[in-house]
């Protein structure tokens, strides 16, 4: 069965002139594999903002029927990559996106639940990660800002059946492994890269599971 796959990451913001989740999911469209050879996959990069996730995602979707969505983020304060198993009914009213704009209100959807989970085998994902050489830890906290604002998004998503499997991978700061080693992340781009490719791979086996 050919599976269509979304992979999505985000451009960059404030305090993050580059955002290693653009050009990593960029790298895992094209990744060449065995596991891929019937495999459609679509890179899609979010500015970081409310109204191109309200616009854009929902027009994915549509489009694209995916049976699996992997969305990447970028968490500067972590050092290993964060397999997220929730999504947060909280909005961070202080902190705008690159428009300026800042949410109105503390919560996604008052009255809804304050968490959603994300539909995705977060433990095997986190097992594929560890078994390519990058650190990776679960999470439950995918914070209040666009990352989990996309989360949420998602989560309502599969909620409806489609996509079948929704995962979010938080990841640090990268850099090309240039630098006084000292200065250097603690993950290069290329380390992301090894680890999104054996996440996609779970994925794709989880999503035809669940199909079949």
């Amino acid at each position: 069965m050919r599976a269509t796959v979304l992979i999505t990451g985000f451009g960059p913001f404030p305090g993050a002139p580059f955002n290693p989740t653009e050009p990593l999911a960029l790298a895992l469209a094209c990744r060449r594999h065995p596991a891929f050879h019937d495999v459609r996959r679509i890179a899609h990069i979010f500015p970081v903002s409310y109204e191109a996730i309200d616009r854009d995602f929902p027009a994915l979707l549509k489009r694209e029927r995916p049976e699996a969505l992997i969305m990447f983020g970028l968490a500067t304060r972590t050092r290993h990559l964060r397999v997220e198993t929730r999504a947060r009914n909280a909005l961070a009213s202080t902190l705008p996106d690159i428009g300026g704009n800042r949410p109105n209100a503390m919560m996604i959807a008052p009255g809804a639940s304050g968490a959603l989970p994300l539909r995705g085998p977060a433990t095997r994902l986190l097992r594929a990660a560890r078994a390519a050489g990058v650190p990776a830890a679960l999470s439950r906290d995918a914070g209040r800002y666009l990352c989990n604002y996309l989360c949420w998004r998602a989560a309502e998503a599969a909620r409806t059946g489609m996509p079948r499997l929704v995962t979010f991978i938080h990841v640090p700061s990268a850099a090309n492994g240039s630098g006084p080693p000292r200065l250097r992340p603690a993950l290069t781009l290329d380390d992301l890269i090894r680890a999104g490719e054996a996440i996609l791979r779970e994925a794709v086996i989880a999503a035809r599971r669940a199909a079949s």
